[in-house]
């Protein structure tokens, strides 16, 4: 699904933890009237830490606190950090807790990432809870103002007060909740929505990445940490590419926290780089961003171009179609593309022959993946 296109929002690309992080925790320090916090990874450590200390210090000055967790995302997070939570006055619920009914009931995870702050600015990305953030892991996060903060808003609403979330926070809280979304005055806003999938097998963000693909003129650039594509999304890369296209791919190196993901997804590298697909492997960390740019509309969110993200979890981007905002992610881009190293064509073509077989190996297991219901 995905909401309709606002104008007058203003978005501000924050690049790596050491940018989005600290914005983060200033907001929640400065919130007056409500903090809504809706992630998938947390786990006990130094960042889940500070961050329970700043939601419990804003739920104590009485500030409505929701936290929205995705119940396997959290499996993590320790009890004594729980009841601390609690005890600070946080409303928790967890999403889709793990249960023995179905390998598919338990399967759709929440994997959103949004954290909303009195109902008039909006962070979202591809953060989490876990020490990896704090530089192990390279990340990428937006920060939103403007009237498209309503429909971000509605989104976790939906979900809190869903019969699939549960816990000890109230379902009705969320009721109660003002959105005052504004920008300052004079500012020539830009344009932007939400997109968003419902669970098992949605179809919206999808089709929202191939309707740019199918669109663009000049560029498609695309950063991905898990990157299984589905044969319609390579279709159509391929196809981007051979009419003219800059198509170019920022993937994960050696620094994988799922290798056999990523020799499932160089399994397609063959036909890509025949197509003159540009393939970049990022070499300084691991990179888990999410972020796109095809001509002068780009998205950041929590979305990976892999089976298992297109076809269960609820997911979420935020999507703007502004110059401003697309020269800034190309910039960003472009710093990426000069700490990656570029596949060539020939030497990949030439691989040795245990290479061919991860890739066969880990193929394998990712089609019978797809296959499940």
């Amino acid at each position: 699904m995905q909401g309709n296109w606002h104008e007058g929002n203003r978005f501000t690309l924050l690049a790596e933890a050491q940018q989005f992080l600290p914005e983060m925790f200033r907001a929640i320090e400065g919130a007056q009237a409500s903090v809504i916090l809706e992630l998938y990874l947390m786990e006990s450590g130094r960042l889940a830490d500070a961050l329970i200390e700043t939601l419990g210090a804003a739920a104590q000055r009485g500030v409505t606190v929701l936290l929205l967790l995705d119940d396997y995302g959290a499996m993590g997070l320790e009890e004594r950090d729980r009841r601390r939570l609690a005890e600070l006055g946080v409303a928790m619920r967890y999403f889709n807790p793990l249960a023995w009914r179905s390998l598919a009931h338990n399967l759709t995870r929440d994997h959103r990432k949004l954290l909303v702050i009195d109902g008039e600015r909006a962070f979202t990305g591809g953060f989490g809870a876990v020490d990896a953030f704090l530089g192990a892991w390279y990340e990428v996060a937006v920060r939103i103002e403007g009237p498209v903060v309503v429909d971000w808003v509605r989104l976790f609403s939906r979900l809190w007060d869903s019969p699939l979330s549960r816990g000890e926070g109230d379902a009705a809280l969320v009721r109660g909740l003002k959105v005052l979304p504004e920008v300052q005055p004079g500012y020539r806003g830009m344009r932007g929505r939400v997109v968003w999938g419902q669970g098992h097998r949605y179809q919206a963000i999808r089709r929202s990445l191939l309707a740019q693909l199918d669109a663009a003129q000049q560029r498609v650039w695309i950063c991905t940490p898990y990157f299984a594509p589905t044969l319609s999304l390579r279709n159509h890369l391929v196809r981007a590419a051979r009419r003219g296209v800059d198509v170019r791919l920022l993937l994960p190196g050696a620094a994988h926290d799922h290798p056999g993901v990523r020799f499932a997804g160089q399994r397609f590298y063959g036909r890509m780089l025949r197509a003159g697909v540009r393939i970049f492997e990022f070499q300084p960390s691991f990179i888990h961003a999410k972020f796109s740019l095809a001509d002068d509309w780009s998205a950041i969110g929590s979305c990976n171009f892999d089976h298992w993200n297109l076809q269960w979890n609820l997911e979420a981007n935020q999507e703007v179609h502004d110059p401003r905002f697309a020269a800034e992610v190309s910039a960003l881009f472009e710093r990426n593309f000069l700490a990656s190293q570029e596949v060539d064509p020939a030497r990949w073509a030439s691989r040795p022959m245990l290479q061919r077989l991860r890739e066969w190996l880990w193929g394998c297991l990712d089609a019978l993946l797809t296959r499940l219901r």
